[in-house]
């Protein structure tokens, strides 16, 4: 069984790396692995902060009105998920015997049980690749880790009555987010990669990706705190 996560690059560097949840993460998969043969892993790795620095250093010098402005400040926050997913294929290199998939597109080999991807073009994040990859395999489920427990029913940082939401269609949720994706957007899930999931009939789970026991849960089929978002809620 194939399970792809879209790993938020918020959880491996927040600012800086942080390397003890990597050797928890690492600890994790281990025995995830460990405890069911069958179990193979897919990681779509984000950019995080270091993705934000390099955007906010562009934008700081070259202004944000300038000609392919968007598409620049795009490439720098690939190459930054590219370092990421870099990072994390080396940690697990011994499940991973595949380079990092740059255009998920065109990945059709997993021999492995783990298999690492990282950003693919400009208008693309990695929850689309993400979605792509969740295609082409045939999984029903993405699991988005991110810096939040929860989908809100708002923006708390502007409506302090705002609540999590345990479930939401996709009809609701692409609502709440809109249909356009630009550079550093920080939504719970791409609008572009919500669009097609819907599409495609994916489900998706969002939930903290800092909390690996709530992860290992999702896994396991337990009860666990997040979002379901799908077509038949």
């Amino acid at each position: 069984m194939i399970t792809v996560i879209s790993l938020g690059g918020s959880i491996i560097a927040p600012a800086a790396i942080d390397i003890d949840f990597l050797k928890n993460f690492s600890a994790l998969v281990d025995l995830l692995l460990t405890e069911d043969i069958d179990r193979k892993f897919i990681f779509v790795v984000g950019g995080g902060g270091t993705a934000r620095d390099y955007q906010r250093a562009f934008f700081s010098v070259a202004g944000t009105g300038g000609q392919n402005t968007a598409e620049n400040a795009d490439w720098i926050g690939i190459m930054a998920t590219r370092l990421n997913a870099q990072l994390i294929k080396a940690i697990l290199c011994r499940y991973c015997p595949h380079d990092i998939v740059i255009d998920p597109t065109q990945a059709d080999i997993f021999t492995g049980r783990v298999l690492v991807a990282a950003g693919w073009k400009p208008g693309f994040s990695s929850d689309n690749d993400a979605v792509i990859l969740a295609e082409r395999f045939n999984a029903k489920t993405v699991i988005n880790l991110s810096n939040i427990p929860q989908v809100m029913t708002s923006d708390p940082k502007k409506n302090p009555d705002a609540k999590p939401l345990d479930k939401i269609s996709w009809k609701d949720f692409r609502a709440m987010v809109g249909d356009t994706w630009t550079p550093g957007k920080n939504v719970p899930f791409d609008p572009i990669a919500s669009k097609r999931a819907d599409e495609s009939g994916i489900k998706v789970i969002c939930a903290a990706g800092k909390d690996l026991q709530n992860f290992a849960k999702i896994i396991r089929g337990e009860p666990f705190l997040g979002t379901i978002i799908d077509q038949y809620i």
